[in-house]
């Protein structure tokens, strides 16, 4: 397991165990976004201020990872659906592990929306691909949803917690979910976890001051990170707020600190 170790080195903090990643591979799901054309300029950005690993389909990491700037972790998005599929909820590998080994990356992911008409599908295909995980040493990232008929309510607690321990049993080395909204709901859900939690970003937030508190906030409750993307690649200042929400989850920054250095 000490391959599976060196790498998940390059993609978190060493001094904290935590993570700050920007996923920037929304261009399968809703097509070509503001934020995501000038890709080496997106990568430059938030791995200037502070980020720990980009995450990405593996066709754009030659139009953009590791250009000049700061050094920055690769991880391999291994799942897809586009929004103009009758079943988008159904994601579907589209990379393996060994491809992600000849590209060097440095982790990989998977997308599950437990609930969804495909679960069983979803569930299989993360299985096998946690086995290769193990077998080749290579961490595993799985965003883990509660989506699909029967859910009423995606950010529930007791269906987001359900959704990450699925996601550990099956394998995770690290679990990204949505933030239930406030500290003693986001507990049970860490806590029940056991592997390390992030926070997903989910749409465009109405203030900066919103995405800091919900990072600060997924903290106290014992997460260990995020993987945010359109409130840092979309912000008018990419740089400045991915230094913030840096300054939060790697150095202890309060959120009235961390605002200062975008305003």
């Amino acid at each position: 397991m000490y391959g599976k170790s060196i790498r998940m080195e390059r993609i978190i903090d060493r001094k904290t165990g935590n993570s700050v990643i920007v996923p920037m591979d929304h261009g399968v799901s809703i097509g070509p976004v503001e934020g995501l054309i000038n890709m080496k300029k997106a990568v430059d950005d938030v791995a200037n201020g502070g980020a720990t690993a980009v995450l990405m389909h593996k066709g754009l990491i030659r139009f953009s990872h590791r250009n000049f700037g700061k050094d920055i972790g690769l991880v391999l998005h291994l799942s897809a659906s586009t929004d103009l599929g009758v079943t988008s909820r159904d994601k579907t590998l589209v990379a393996s592990v060994a491809e992600a080994l000849k590209i060097g990356a440095d982790a990989v992911s998977v997308h599950v929306n437990v609930g969804a008409e495909t679960e069983a599908d979803m569930l299989y295909d993360l299985g096998m691909i946690a086995e290769e995980c193990a077998e080749w040493g290579m961490p595993l990232i799985v965003m883990a949803y509660p989506r699909g008929p029967s859910i009423k309510d995606s950010y529930d607690p007791d269906a987001v917690a359900h959704a990450a321990r699925v996601a550990t049993e099956l394998g995770a080395d690290i679990v990204k979910c949505s933030y239930t909204g406030d500290i003693d709901s986001f507990k049970k859900v860490v806590r029940g976890a056991l592997a390390p939690v992030v926070i997903a970003g989910g749409p465009k937030m109405k203030s900066d001051l919103d995405i800091l508190n919900m990072v600060y906030d997924s903290l106290q409750a014992g997460g260990k990170g995020v993987s945010i993307g359109r409130n840092v690649f979309q912000h008018s200042n990419v740089e400045m707020m991915m230094r913030a929400i840096s300054d939060i989850v790697l150095h202890g920054a309060t959120v009235k600190e961390a605002h200062k250095l975008i305003k």
